[in-house]
Order: C-alpha cells, then structure tokens, then sequence
C-alpha cells in the first residue's frame, strides 16, 4: 500500500510515493493493533468518502448517516469540509496546493482513526482524480469507499443559500469548484447517490445497504 508525500517545488505540488503500510507498521509496532480494536469495538472500521459539488448534499447525507449508524451501535466520527477549514485547515487556501495538503491531512486523520477501528464519514468536494486517489492511497483502497453525490450544477447553485456561487460568478470567490474550478466526476465510485431524483430516506437505504456489509465485525 502506498501513499504519496506532498512536497512544493516552484509552488506546484507533486507527490512522492512511499509505502505507506511499512510506514503503519513500523511505527505502531509496540501498540495494540488495529483487529483487537476492531474486536472491541465490534466493527470494522472504513472510511466513507463522500465527493461532490458543493450544495450536492454531502453533508446532508453525511449527517443522516452518522445518526443511523450510530443508532445501529456503531461508533463513527463525520469528518465535514466547513468543520475542518475552521480549525485544523485554517491555514490553507483554496489554491490547488492548498485543497491538495487540505485533502492530505484529513486522508491522514482517517488513516489513525481507521487504525482506532473507527469508522469515518467524510464530507469533502475533493474535486480531482488526483486528490481523491491520494486519500485512497493513504487510507488504503481496501478501506476507502467512494461515494459520489451527484448533482447538476444549476440545482446546487438554488440550494446555494450562503450565496457561494453568485459570489464566484460575480469574481468575489476565486477558484471556485464548478465556477472557475474544474470538479472531475469519478470514473469508477462505489456507489452514485443521486440526489435530484431520490428522497434523503430513498437514498439512505441504498446507502446502508451497500455499507452495511462492510463495516460489520466478523471474527478472524
């Protein structure tokens, strides 16, 4: 498993391969390990990346989410792009490099909270191939699972309530995803959520059906 370090060399970012699971190995090889936590915990953990547009209804979803999984028993932590900017990203622009290291740093958190056995919900636009298969990487392909929440732009502009997007089409927001920012639909996600034509219920039930399954704890 790799992941891949960012670095800045004339103010572009490129990533450096490593692997990743020696790195997780190495330094966690005195702890508990990641399967009795799981068996504590009575679950196994993921991480749920939920990518989109703004306004698509990430965190929306992600929300219902965190409260039925918590209901069925599971501990969980929801990871939510507004949230994270306000503290621990609070440095970063939203420059490319800077939703590169933003994306970065959260992959890295999932990646200690996975090793908890702690599932996680995550909330982020994380707009390109190349940030979404960095978080793969550092989190793990067998516990990332991509959740495109999609919508057509026009129909996330009216939900636009803090007015992010008439902002950006007026030039006071710059490098904003949609407007004057590309977003790169996944190629290949685990699951579509379609929120113009299913309800948040209608779309929850898919949603755990697919999850489900996954997160389950079962014995070695």
């Amino acid at each position: 498993m790799e992941y891949f370090n960012h670095y800045k060399i004339r103010n572009y970012p490129i990533f450096v391969a490593f692997n990743h699971q020696l790195m997780v190995n190495s330094y966690f090889s005195s702890k508990i390990t990641r399967e009795k936590k799981e068996f504590r915990l009575h679950q196994h953990a993921m991480s749920v990346w939920m990518t989109g547009l703004s306004c698509a209804g990430k965190t929306t979803l992600g929300l219902a989410l965190e409260k039925e999984l918590f209901d069925r028993g599971f501990f969980i932590q929801l990871l939510d792009g507004d949230d994270v900017r306000m503290g621990l990203n609070r440095d970063l622009t939203f420059s490319t490099e800077g939703r590169t290291e933003n994306i970065r740093r959260i992959a890295e958190v999932n990646a200690l909270y996975n090793y908890s056995g702690i599932i996680t919900i995550n909330c982020f636009i994380s707009p390109t191939h190349v940030i979404r298969n960095m978080a793969r990487s550092i989190i793990g392909p067998d516990r990332f699972v991509e959740v495109f929440v999609k919508a057509p732009l026009s129909l996330c502009e009216e939900r636009d309530v803090k007015g992010f997007y008439r902002k950006a089409r007026q030039g006071l927001i710059k490098d904003f995803t949609g407007i004057d920012s590309p977003f790169e639909e996944p190629e290949h996600p685990d699951l579509i959520l379609e929120t113009t034509t299913e309800t948040v219920e209608q779309t929850m039930q898919r949603m755990i059906a697919y999850i489900l399954p996954l997160i389950q704890f079962k014995p070695a």
